[in-house]
């Protein structure tokens, strides 16, 4: 009897959601790794078997390498960016302050909107705000858009997303604050432990989970970057700020070489799934329990 009512929960309450794994999940990702191997157009019905000829054409696409490199150092950037400031600022609304609760809402809400929208949005504060700031006052940093020069694009890049995510990561570090033991904390102190030495060796190490957390979304939303790239510069000035998601989307829609785009996504996939399985296993060794 039991067997059966667990038969019957799993059927109503598991197996939709294992189905939509499957369909949604494993099945692409079996069929990108088929694609991979063929020399496929995205029209043709045929799918002519090429073997890894396609990943020998990724090795010598310059443009892909040096789109992952500049990936790199965004994700580099905005991972640092985002936690650093996210944790400060968590910190400081769990402190009791006056309106904590309207600042946390402010701070989440750029979250709320979607990547095309805030690109757009942003792209219009860099290229016309920012210059009319510029022009008003003399400052350089204005004078010209952003957007226009490879340097300020990729800042400007950076500066949105950090924008974007530190909102989320914010409400994460918050209920990890709020979850600290405060017998432990009030111990610390009468230890005499205070300040920067109750941050390091106490608030930190019992923070390690929410950090877990925060470390893994950045890192994969990071990597995976496409659509603020492609709404507030478009890979513009000349390519240089095309990161790998919008190479490999170019690769496989525009230049129909879905064999090698796909490939390209691989690899991509392996990267971002080696880097991030690292990054957990090395900070949950760091984790400790109150």
């Amino acid at each position: 009897m039991k067997s059966s009512n667990k038969g019957k929960d799993f059927c109503v309450f598991a197996l939709p959601g294992l189905f939509c794994f499957l369909a949604v999940v494993m099945v692409p990702f079996v069929y990108g790794i088929y694609l991979t191997l063929t020399d496929w157009n995205g029209v043709s019905s045929v799918k002519n078997f090429v073997g890894l000829s396609n990943f020998a054409a990724v090795m010598r696409d310059a443009q892909f390498w040096k789109s992952l490199l500049l990936t790199f150092k965004y994700v580099i950037a905005v991972v640092v960016l985002v936690n650093v400031i996210a944790f400060l600022l968590a910190y400081i609304l769990t402190r009791g302050i006056k309106g904590q609760n309207f600042f946390r809402a402010g701070f989440f809400t750029p979250n709320l909107i979607g990547g095309i929208v805030l690109g757009y949005i942003w792209q219009f504060v860099f290229s016309r705000v920012f210059v009319s700031i510029g022009e008003t006052t003399g400052w350089s940093l204005f004078e010209i858009s952003w957007l226009s020069t490879p340097n300020k694009a990729f800042a400007a890049l950076v500066l949105v997303s950090v924008w974007q995510l530190a909102g989320y990561m914010i409400l994460i570090y918050v209920a990890g604050f709020m979850g600290l033991s405060e017998d432990v904390l009030e111990a610390a102190s009468i230890d005499g432990a205070s300040g920067w030495v109750k941050m390091k060796n106490i608030i930190l190490p019992l923070m390690m989970s929410s950090v877990t957390i925060c470390l893994f979304l950045t890192l994969s939303r990071a990597f995976m970057v496409y659509d603020v790239n492609l709404s507030l510069t478009g890979g513009a000035p000349y390519g240089t700020t095309e990161m790998a998601a919008m190479h490999v989307y170019e690769k496989a829609f525009t230049s129909r070489q879905f064999g090698v785009g796909q490939a390209e996504a691989f690899i991509l996939f392996i990267i971002v799934a080696c880097i991030s399985g690292i990054q957990v296993y090395t900070t949950k060794k760091r984790e400790v329990e109150a």
